[in-house]
């Protein structure tokens, strides 16, 4: 057991994903703030780095170290979180020996797949540790757009039309399924890889050549590829928190320094941030209720950000996409927009890790 008066926190950082880097980045941010109150004299950081090749490593890095990669450098052991719940922790493997860790609780800040999409989640549920966030079946529900969009529309979530094919299926009659995506969605269409984040792989399509350009880059993300209608409208994302009493944060607008909101208009260039968003107060209240209306629809807990389009021509709130462990980087909307609504960096992942304790006294 842990003697020390604090709660010792496991912080998974990295992951065999393609938002490998922008994780390392959102757990720096993590580490900073848990070395502040309220969390300074609350919590004891135990990270674990996973490599891009899917090695677990324990360390100890600054948080400078973390964000640019160069931790794997550092003084690293490798380890296991054990399945075991009576060990309740982590081994630490190093000159033929092994070493239980107590861990308290686990902060999965592992952005796209093999980390939000259901796969660490599960091993946490068999560990019996609490962690932050969604369970499995909702981890895995809003990784895959596909699943998600035929669960809004099920639940009557307004979003845009949409089509999803396989790889597969689609190369065995691209024609007939590039005539149907043009009949059903118009140009232009986006193209995304089913299971990606941070819009890794999506394209814009204007015309035919470019759509089947779109979706063979699609398919080198993803074997499943969603296609939706392009939607003229703000875009705006709304941070939600909470178990079974989700509360939703201020709007905040993205002003895209791209033709859309894509990964270098997400990290690399300077696309602008608007909180709050520039819209009437009943338009935002609208989409409040929208987020947590899709929160509760997908089986959320703990956390996400709920991101939509305010449709230009009549102010219809369009559901987009959900994103279960958002970015927590300096310029990611998440935070932000708990900041602006009353909740600061330190205080708000205090109120993660009592959220996660609380599903796990539920179960």
């Amino acid at each position: 057991m842990n003697t020390n008066s604090k709660l010792r926190v496991a912080l998974f950082f990295g992951g065999v994903s393609s938002e490998h880097d922008v994780s390392c980045v959102s757990a720096s941010a993590w580490l900073r703030a848990l070395g502040q109150e309220p969390c300074a004299d609350k919590y004891e950081v135990f990270p674990v780095g996973i490599t891009k090749d899917g090695r677990w490593l324990a360390c100890r890095p600054t948080p400078e170290a973390m964000a640019d990669g160069s931790w794997e450098q550092g003084d690293c052991t490798p380890c296991v979180l054990s399945p075991d719940r009576k060990d309740h922790g982590i081994w630490l493997l190093k000159d033929g020996r092994a070493e239980l860790v107590h861990i308290d609780i686990c902060a999965p800040v592992m952005h796209g797949k093999n980390g939000e999409d259901g796969t660490i989640q599960g091993l946490l549920e068999l560990s019996g540790i609490p962690y932050v966030g969604c369970g499995v079946l909702a981890s895995s529900v809003c990784m895959d757009k596909a699943v998600t969009n035929t669960l809004a529309d099920q639940a009557g979530i307004a979003q845009a039309k949409w089509l999803a094919t396989d790889v597969n299926e689609y190369r065995e009659n691209r024609t007939e399924f590039i005539k149907k995506a043009e009949a059903t969605l118009g140009y232009p269409i986006f193209v995304k890889p089913a299971n990606a984040g941070s819009s890794v792989g999506i394209t814009k399509a204007h015309d035919e050549s470019e759509l089947r350009e779109a979706l063979e880059k699609a398919f080198s993300c993803d074997r499943k590829a969603v296609l939706e209608e392009f939607v003229d409208g703000f875009e705006v994302e709304c941070a939600v928190i909470g178990n079974y009493r989700p509360m939703a944060s201020c709007i905040g607008q993205i002003i895209s320094c791209n033709e859309f909101y894509d990964y270098t208009a997400k990290y690399v260039s300077d696309s602008r941030l608007l909180i709050p968003a520039e819209l009437p107060e009943d338009k935002q209240n609208e989409v409040r209720k929208e987020a947590v209306r899709a929160f509760k629809t997908l089986g959320c807990t703990g956390l996400s950000r709920v991101d939509f389009f305010v449709r230009k021509s009549d102010g219809r709130v369009m559901f987009n996409e959900i994103n279960t462990i958002p970015g927590f980087t300096s310029i990611s909307m998440y935070p932000k927009l708990m900041e602006q609504s009353g909740v600061p960096y330190p205080k708000l992942l205090d109120k993660l890790f009592k959220l996660a304790a609380e599903i796990k006294e539920d179960k």
